[in-house]
């Protein structure tokens, strides 16, 4: 795919004409997709493709389109010579864009993952041996993603990676199902196993009779996926330069008032080891690491081109909506094997959902239970626990009320698949917090 996008961008340079400038982003991936259902295979198929969005620029004038790749040269040849023609015309027609800016100095690099992924068939058999005598729901995608950025003053840059994800649950009835998600590079039968012997666990626990506690505040146990879905909604607006500067994050207080959270929280973008590449649509370049959140407190923004233009900050390679792509979670000091000895008596939550702000300026979030949740009495799983829904501050969460960190932590692959496999993706651990508020 490489070679064929570096071609088509030397059919556009040749195309120029006077002061036209373009930068051109390149996406696409070969996966592997196999859907299950009551423990059998459903819907197994493969996808490749391939898209160029090319973005004209004459002054501070610009526009942009994408069009869709066939992988033969002589037919996208026509199809990137048509589009370049189609915002030629488009170009006088549109205002001048004041907050403009794209790299100009040429820095260019490659980065080729190297791909250790195993035959889709051995991942699947695995699956379905996991699945037998229970009701196994779930997907497994995995494949290769690529993506590029061009421009015609000579940038080249290419990013390829491998992974797969495994999503997955063991189904009892009504809402009652355990979760579980295996991801990453390399896969490896141990770490499979483990993951459904919990799982298979859980199941048999999810089928003693349900409780339902009574609103109030409990100690509660966040399993890595819980924190994740968290993080996930504090990435909408907690991060982002505009944000900031319009006052509009979540984050308000720990900028303005100085609010800190808990010493062990530390959050930092960790394109290095993402699944994400390391440059962005104007063709900056992303560091390995940006601190966000440092020993509980704030550190950096994530700026975008655009915001960089408006406030006269340098940009550190942030996307166009300046939100974490690899967030990752300093580990804590609590060994996973003792979380229901230390939680004691509370509630363990294994996935939330339904996540919405509802006090933003405060970072107060609410949402439900979901899936397995248990009542813990002195260190021992009870019974699953009827969905609940919680309002609670993150200043509270991982803040005055966290208790810890887990030692270990998980590898969390995004796993929407809109128009393509997801890039997004977390190192977390789980979190131990007292006093967590339920609703209802």
């Amino acid at each position: 795919m490489q070679e064929a996008f570096y071609a088509l961008v030397e059919v556009l340079s040749a195309q120029l004409r006077g002061e036209e400038v373009f930068t051109c982003t390149f996406r696409g991936e070969t996966s592997d997709f196999v859907r299950f259902n009551r423990s059998a295979v459903r819907q197994p198929g493969s996808v490749v493709q391939r898209y160029l969005t090319l973005d004209l620029i004459q002054g501070r004038r610009h526009a942009a389109a994408e069009v869709a790749l066939s992988g033969d040269l002589a037919l996208d040849r026509d199809r990137v010579t048509a589009l370049l023609a189609t915002l030629r015309d488009r170009l006088p027609h549109v205002p001048e864009d004041p907050y403009l800016l794209y790299a100009t100095e040429v820095h260019s690099t490659e980065h080729h993952g190297e791909n250790r992924l195993p035959p889709s068939e051995e991942a699947t058999a695995a699956l379905l041996e996991a699945g037998k005598g229970r009701d196994l729901v779930g997907l497994y995608a995995a494949g290769g993603i690529y993506a590029g950025f061009a421009n015609s003053l000579g940038q080249r840059n290419w990013f390829s990676s491998y992974s797969f994800n495994c999503d997955w649950s063991f189904y009892v009835q009504g809402d009652k199902a355990v979760k579980a998600t295996y991801a990453g590079f390399v896969w490896d039968r141990e770490a499979f196993a483990a993951k459904v012997a919990e799982a298979a666990a859980q199941l048999e626990l999810l089928r003693r009779p349900p409780r339902t506690i009574p609103p109030g505040r409990y100690r509660v146990y966040l399993a890595p996926a819980a924190v994740y879905e968290i993080l996930d909604l504090l990435a909408w607006g907690g991060f982002g330069l505009k944000d900031h500067r319009t006052k509009q994050t979540t984050l308000l207080k720990m900028v303005e008032e100085g609010v800190r959270l808990h010493p062990a929280v530390t959050l930092v973008e960790n394109t290095r080891d993402g699944v994400a590449p390391n440059f962005q649509e104007a063709g900056f370049l992303k560091p390995d690491r940006v601190t966000l959140i440092e020993a509980g407190a704030f550190r950096h923004c994530l700026v975008s081109p655009r915001s960089a233009q408006e406030y006269g900050v340098p940009t550190n390679g942030a996307s166009a909506w300046e939100a974490p792509e690899s967030i990752d979670m300093a580990a804590g000091d609590l060994p996973r094997a003792e979380i229901l000895q230390r939680l004691d008596t509370g509630v363990y939550i294994g996935n939330v959902w339904y996540l919405n702000y509802s006090d933003r300026a405060a970072c107060r979030i609410t949402g439900l239970t979901r899936f397995a949740t248990f009542w813990v009495e002195n260190g021992v799983l009870q019974a699953p626990l009827n969905v609940m829904r919680f309002d609670e501050s993150l200043y509270r969460m991982f803040g005055t009320h966290l208790l810890g960190l887990t030692a270990e932590r998980d590898f969390i692959l995004d796993p929407t698949t809109y128009h393509q496999r997801s890039t997004k993706s977390g190192r977390v651990p789980g979190a131990l917090v007292d006093a967590f508020t339920f609703t209802l």
